[in-house]
């Protein structure tokens, strides 16, 4: 009996994770013969998983969705990652979200041995958010989408707007959706380029499952947030940003972290450069400093300063 609740236990992980299983390739997984992997699944749907079946020489097993919420089968890691996902959507980085994820997170919390509720605090205090303040809220709808087609190994159908550029619809698969500096980005391979493409998902617009499935590529250096961030580093910016600051090039860099380059020029001074196409970015990086800075580059990143600095007075002039 331990034996079967196991394998029925890692059916249902597998069944959970996929979209559509062939027969035989579930079976060999759970290593049974065709005619258990049947038994198997009987035993799931009297205890209310809607598996769909097909038969033949390609047939296979799907989970579809039925009129309720069955269990969930989470491992440790999973059941982390959707709490420290759901503290992240409750701050408001995606739009919709936060109050839905208030009362899930409660839920999850709630359910979570105390092992594992330990290891979301000290994750939650020793990291910053993916995204940080100040970038594009998501819409919700869109990042659902995308992540039930990046999951589903399915082909996506998307309108997407580049920096200067006109809007176009595009076709793709899906590989990662990977959250940086203040963004969300898709990684995927380019079905009209002919290769590998990242978007930005606040510039997508109407994403849709085409049903068409294909089997994942292997993203070059095998790290899709190495190759994330050396794709951004080889996009042209606008503005070629340096400032003194009168502080310890540490406090500078537990702040931009990877986003710009200090430099220590003298005890307790040292230059900050980043190259970016948004100079909101780094005003808000001086804000947050408060520590006494001098512009170097550009001229336009003094008037925007200014530009806040004068705002900020007015809205404390009495």
């Amino acid at each position: 009996m331990a034996n079967t609740s196991a394998r029925m236990l890692r059916l249902l992980s597998l069944l959970q994770t996929h979209r559509y299983w062939p027969g035989a390739e579930l079976a060999d997984r759970l290593e049974v013969s065709p005619r258990t992997l049947r038994r198997d699944v009987d035993r799931l749907r009297e205890l209310g998983y809607p598996v769909d079946a097909s038969r033949g020489v390609a047939g296979g097993y799907q989970l579809q969705a039925g009129a309720a919420v069955p269990p969930l089968l989470l491992d440790d890691e999973e059941a982390v990652a959707i709490a420290v996902g759901l503290r992240s959507a409750a701050a408001g980085a995606v739009a919709g979200f936060e109050e839905t994820s208030v009362r899930a997170l409660a839920k999850v919390i709630q359910l979570l041995p105390p092992r594992l509720r330990r290891r979301i605090d000290a994750l939650q205090a020793v990291t910053s958010p993916g995204v940080l303040g100040g970038g594009p809220t998501l819409d919700a709808g869109v990042l659902t989408t995308i992540a039930m087609a990046t999951r589903g190994e399915e082909r996506l159908r998307f309108d997407y707007t580049p920096r200067d550029g006109e809007t176009a619809r595009r076709f793709a698969e899906p590989h990662r959706l990977v959250p940086l500096g203040r963004r969300w980005y898709l990684l995927a391979w380019d079905l009209d380029r002919g290769d590998w493409r990242s978007f930005r998902v606040d510039r997508i617009a109407g994403p849709a499952l085409t049903g068409a499935r294909f089997r994942p590529r292997e993203i070059p250096g095998g790290d899709p947030v190495v190759w994330l961030r050396s794709r951004i580093r080889a996009i042209p910016t606008r503005h070629d940003v340096s400032v003194l600051l009168e502080t310890d090039p540490e406090r500078v860099t537990a702040v931009v972290g990877h986003w710009g380059t200090i430099e220590p020029v003298r005890d307790g001074v040292c230059r900050l450069r980043m190259n970016v196409d948004d100079l909101g970015w780094p005003t808000m990086v001086l804000g947050v400093l408060g520590v006494p800075f001098t512009v170097e580059s550009p001229a336009e990143l003094r008037e925007n300063v200014q530009a806040v600095g004068r705002n900020l007075l007015r809205g404390t002039t009495l």
